[in-house]
């Protein structure tokens, strides 16, 4: 099996490459230390299987993998992540990621989960699944998470309300009922929580 193994850590990447690389039926044909590199390498070498870290710079693991469906369906995705956050399940199997392993597991689990998703078949970490199916129900309204999801780092409340196409005072108290309901601080640290809860 061939695979192309995605994460910005070069540490990381070099010690689960070469890991994986004892196994005697796959074989490590490209690496990449960022999502669009990522997507370059799986162009370019078309494997069979490719591991995503869920956070690199440029596209994160989930666009990749959403990228990856629309235009190398015969590669399948795996999503490797430092933090089980459910949020982060749920974005990386919507996008079409087949498994789901933390950085903690063993280097056999993972080659025996690129095997399985190989196979056709799917995997998730079960302690982060059954997080994932404990976790709450949105305590937001659809227009706050509208504007949650158009929060940028240098934006103002008039970017959103363009964007949303509300006035910026109707978008601030959007942002502030949001914040109140998340405990949250400023928006950034909204959207944050609001993602890692899996609603955005």
């Amino acid at each position: 099996m061939r695979v192309v193994l995605a994460d910005d850590e070069s540490l990381t990447r070099g010690a689960v490459g070469a890991l994986l690389g004892l196994e005697s039926d796959l074989e490590i044909v490209g690496e990449a230390g960022t999502g669009d590199e990522a997507v370059v390498a799986i162009r370019e070498h078309r494997p069979d299987v490719a591991v995503l870290d869920v956070e690199m710079p440029g596209r994160d693991g989930a666009e990749v993998a959403q990228w990856v469906a629309a235009n190398e369906p015969g590669t399948r995705c795996i999503i490797l992540t430092r933090h089980a956050r459910p949020g982060v399940l749920r974005r990386a199997l919507a996008a079409g990621a087949a498994g789901f392993v933390t950085k903690s597991a063993p280097a056999t689990l993972l080659a025996d989960v690129i095997r399985r998703v190989h196979r056709g078949g799917r995997y998730v970490d079960p302690d982060l699944a059954m997080t994932a199916l404990m976790t709450e129900d949105c305590p937001l309204t659809d227009r706050e998470l509208d504007v949650l999801r158009h929060v940028a780092p240098s934006g103002t409340a008039a970017d959103i309300a363009e964007r949303v196409h509300l006035s910026p005072g109707t978008v601030r108290n959007y942002l502030s009922s949001a914040m109140h309901k998340l405990g949250a601080g400023n928006r950034s640290e909204a959207v944050e929580r609001a993602r890692d809860h899996g609603w955005l």
